[in-house]
C-alpha cells in the first residue's frame, strides 16, 4: 500500500471520497497534528429549508415585518413624541459621545449647542468622524447610548 501522505495512504482517501460523494458533501478537512488535508466535492447540496416555528396550538408563528417599516414606523411615532429637530446618523459605524473614554461628552441633554459644533464621533471602518450639529438649540434627548451600532439615517439626538 503506497502511502502519499504522512501517515495517510491512497485507499483512505479514495473512501474518503467515496464518503464525500455520496453525502454530497461540498468539502471535507482532516487534520493530524500539524498535518491537513482538504477534499473538495463536485457539488454543494442546496440548502435546507428553514422550518416555521408553531406555538402551542399549532399555527406557524407570524414572520417578523420588515425592518425598514419597523423603522418608518418608529420614526413616525416617535416624531409625534418629540418636538425638535432630529440629528440622524449620516453613516452607518458605531456613535461614541466623546473624543476618548477618558474624555467628557461633546454634549449632554441640557446643553447648548451652535451650528458646527462637533455633537459625536461615529467610527466607522477605523475611522473617526466628528459630526456636527446642523442646528442651534439645546440638546433635549440623545437616543442611544455610548458604543452602540447606528444605521444610516437613525435617530440619535434631538436638539430643540
Amino acid at each position: 500500500m503506497e502511502k502519499i501522505y504522512g501517515q495517510i495512504d491512497l485507499d483512505t482517501i479514495e473512501k474518503l471520497a467515496d464518503i464525500i460523494n455520496k453525502k454530497e458533501l461540498s468539502e471535507l478537512t482532516i487534520s493530524d497534528g500539524d498535518k491537513t488535508i482538504t477534499l473538495k466535492g463536485k457539488k454543494c447540496p442546496p440548502p435546507m429549508p428553514v422550518p416555521m416555528p408553531v406555538i402551542a396550538g399549532g399555527a406557524p408563528v407570524q414572520a417578523a415585518a420588515p425592518v425598514e417599516n419597523t423603522l418608518a414606523a418608529s420614526e413616525a411615532s416617535m416624531a409625534e413624541e418629540v418636538s425638535g429637530k432630529i440629528v440622524k446618523s449620516p453613516i452607518v459605524g458605531t456613535f461614541y459621545s466623546a473624543p476618548s473614554p477618558d474624555k467628557p461628552p461633546f454634549v449632554k441633554t441640557g446643553d447648548e449647542v451652535k451650528k458646527g459644533d462637533v455633537i459625536m464621533i461615529i467610527e466607522s471602518m477605523k475611522l473617526m468622524n466628528e459630526i456636527q450639529s446642523d442646528f442651534d438649540g439645546v440638546v433635549e434627548q440623545i437616543l442611544v447610548s455610548d458604543g452602540q451600532a447606528v444605521e444610516f439615517d437613525q435617530p440619535i439626538m434631538v436638539i430643540k
